[in-house]
């Protein structure tokens, strides 16, 4: 027998070997000469000595992975690649989730969830829903995928939702262009030990401005650069928008275009009016949905982070722009963790922690609501088992923001592939609903009623219909409209120049040009009356959750392995609190045995009326291989039957005991489960049980 091996330290290849021939060889393997009386032949010695050379290479290769699969190596550093590929051979084996499609080679940005996959889906939904929706008295929707195109037009989706892109000229396979442009400078900086300082700082440059180069210039650096098709190398074409919507039609006929949404806040700001009434006319009152949203990705890659189906939270608060404070400030304000505020990034330093409410009222933060949201999804994080040290939240530069946005913050968790931003928390202003009110003619505002009548002075624009109709004929309308929509700096700035100069140039963004308004044409003036209440349109704070991005940082923060008890294979674990882990608990006997496995029945239908999701197992299969599959699907207590009137219960992470009466066995689960009481309170309540042999 001949066992090639090969081991180059602090490569990524090494993770990648160390897991196949941890997997080739995963079988123990008996001596021969246990198996073989006599002496064995010359070929026979020779064969058991590979096979305990092979058994030594694989322990020493499955120390080497944990090592850097742990950070536990001689520099103390993790293997990113070789992480990452361990945790993702794991949640494919133990069906997380899989490619969609597989026996049809599947399709790339397509992922399906399996059995325990779902059920952390589902508990992470669930908390979101207890940690949001209950806790802030929030109105939740569940609207349609498909939308009608001019919803989304009124949105700015239909012109404006697009990402650059570049074809191979050759094949026409397709990439992102500033993806490329991005991994081109990231892989010289990282890898090119030639490269000088000047170009370093350069290339850093290009990356801070990257989402601010136009096609041009991102074209410009893609030719500069001699960047080609990565899988070819074949030259690349010019760059160009490309609409990421999956469009279709409504209807048999074709004639009413839609698309499938790219998000699902808009379904909750054209239904504002309804809940504005359904919530008694009262603000500031927050809605929100979780469902699909589609985006045609034009690369997809880096498994559940950038997929073309995916589950999305959103919350959009409603809230009087002139009051942005909020009654439960003062329950987070106390928060510190992690923020990069836009100056801390232009001046190229790290993140630091910082108490919300400095961050508040410095002005870093906008505003308190959006402190509060930023200290909620903090705590919404945290406690899903999201680590803290790697965890931040990123103020978006100016060149990120809208022109609209007041201020947009984004939770970054750090993973193997870097910081991933995965929830958006953003005041946008009153964008939305000014946008859908001008496009709808439906009037989406609230109204702020007086103790007492106010005086107050209103401007009055008085477009002359006459004048402009002889003026601009067809066009007369969208004129109009525009000149009624104007703010009052716009309008007083045109009084001015009309009694100055009698004509002013004023552009009209329904026809994309300029036009001449004359004196006559409008009245411009302000006007003192009484008013009984206040009309507005709010604004919005949005904290948007990517559910899908935040299961697959979990799942690596949760990742570990840990010798066996014999120390002779590495074992794979996930930590997950029992809040999200997939199953709360198992039942095992102890040996195969009739009253052993009557008491384990009557336990699971305890645990079943509980509602603690639960996995029996009567196999013959030896208990520390029952601990070890249930450890690698992340279940936090294990119930051993090995007697008629007591049970064990095992901890995952520490594997301690605790010894309880069967009676008992449901509702201590329960209560640690539930979050009403810890493994610290178990411990200290209850007998402990010495297993120094029961996991070999």
């Amino acid at each position: 027998m001949r066992i090639l091996i090969s081991l180059v330290s602090s490569s990524t290849t090494t993770g990648l070997h160390l897991l196949s021939f941890s997997r080739r060889l995963h079988t123990k393997i008996p001596p021969f000469s246990t198996l073989i009386h006599h002496k064995p032949s010359p070929a026979m010695a020779a064969s058991e000595d590979s096979l305990r050379r092979a058994k030594l290479d694989k322990s020493v290769m499955e120390k080497q992975l944990q090592a850097a699969v742990n950070g536990n190596g001689p520099d103390g550093s993790v293997n990113k690649e070789a992480f990452r590929q361990a945790v993702v051979n794991t949640l494919e084996r133990k069906l997380f989730y899989i490619p969609s499609f597989k026996i049809y080679r599947g399709v790339a940005g397509l992922y399906d969830y399996g059995p325990p996959g779902c059920a952390v889906k589902s508990n992470v939904l669930s908390f979101w829903r207890q940690h949001f929706v209950l806790e802030e008295n929030m109105l939740e929707v569940d609207c349609p995928c498909v939308t009608p195109e001019v919803v989304l037009k009124a949105s700015g989706h239909v012109d404006k939702f697009t990402d650059l892109m570049v074809k191979d000229e050759k094949t026409g396979t397709c990439y992102r262009a500033d993806h490329l442009l991005k991994d081109f400078c990231n892989e010289k900086i990282q890898k090119d030990l030639s490269i000088s300082a000047e170009k370093a700082a350069e290339l850093k440059h290009v990356l801070a401005i990257l989402d601010d180069l136009s096609a041009e210039e991102l074209g410009a650096k893609i030719k500069e650069y001699g960047i080609t098709a990565p899988d070819t190398k074949n030259p690349l074409s010019d760059p160009y928008p490309f609409n990421l919507m999956f469009q279709t039609s409504i209807g048999p006929s074709g004639l009413s275009p839609g698309y499938m949404r790219p998000e699902t806040a808009q379904g909750i700001f054209v239904n504002f009016k309804d809940l504005y009434y359904y919530n008694g006319k009262k603000l500031p009152f927050a809605a929100a949905q979780i469902g699909q949203a589609f985006r045609n990705e034009i690369s997809p890659r880096q498994g559940l982070l950038r997929v073309r189906e995916f589950t999305l939270a959103e919350i959009e608060h409603f809230v009087d722009p002139e009051y942005k404070s909020h009654p439960k400030y003062s329950e987070v304000a106390d928060l510190e963790f992690l923020m990069f505020p836009r100056e801390l990034q232009i001046s190229a330093q790290s993140a630091k922690k910082i108490q919300l409410d400095e961050a508040v009222s410095k002005g870093i933060v906008n505003n308190e609501t959006l402190g509060y949201f930023i200290g909620r999804v903090y705590l919404f994080l945290t406690r899903l088992g999201i680590d803290k040290d790697r965890l931040r939240f990123r103020q978006h530069l100016a060149n990120e923001m809208a022109h609209y946005a007041a201020d947009c913050w984004d939770a970054e968790i750090e993973s193997s592939y870097g910081w991933i931003e995965c929830v958006g928390i953003a005041d946008r202003s009153a964008y939305d609903l000014h946008a859908h009110s001008e496009k709808s003619g439906v009037p989406l505002v609230a109204h702020e009623k007086f103790s007492e009548p106010r005086e107050v002075e209103k401007l009055v624009i008085a477009p002359v219909k006459k004048e402009l109709g002889l003026a601009f004929k067809g066009n007369q309308k969208k004129v109009f409209e525009a000149l009624e929509a104007m703010n009052e700096k716009e309008a007083l700035d045109m009084k001015a120049s009309l009694e100055t100069k009698g004509e002013v140039e004023f552009y009209i963004c329904t026809l994309g040009e300029n036009v001449t308004i004359k004196k006559n044409m409008v009245s411009i003036s302000k006007e003192k009356k009484k008013e009984h209440q206040r009309t507005f349109t709010p604004s919005v704070i949005e904290p948007s959750f990517g559910i899908g991005r935040i299961i697959y940082c979990l799942y690596e923060h949760s990742f570990y392995m840990r010798p066996s008890k014999a120390g002779d294979e590495q074992l794979n674990v996930f930590r997950f609190p029992p809040l999200v882990a997939p199953i709360k608990c198992t039942v095992f006997p102890l040996v195969q045995n009739q009253q052993y496995e009557d008491v384990a029945k009557i336990i699971s239908k305890s645990l079943t009326a509980a509602g603690i999701s639960h996995k029996i197992d009567i196999t013959g299969t030896s208990i520390g291989k029952r601990y070890a599959r249930t450890d690698e699907l992340g279940v936090p207590f294990a119930i051993t039957v090995d007697s008629i009137s007591s049970v064990t219960i095992r901890e995952r992470d520490s594997k301690d005991q605790i010894r309880v009466d069967v009676e008992e066995a449901a509702p201590v689960v329960k209560s640690v489960t539930d979050g009403h009481k810890t493994w610290a309170d178990l411990w200290a309540n209850f007998p402990h049980h010495s297993s120094v042999s029961v996991e070999d």
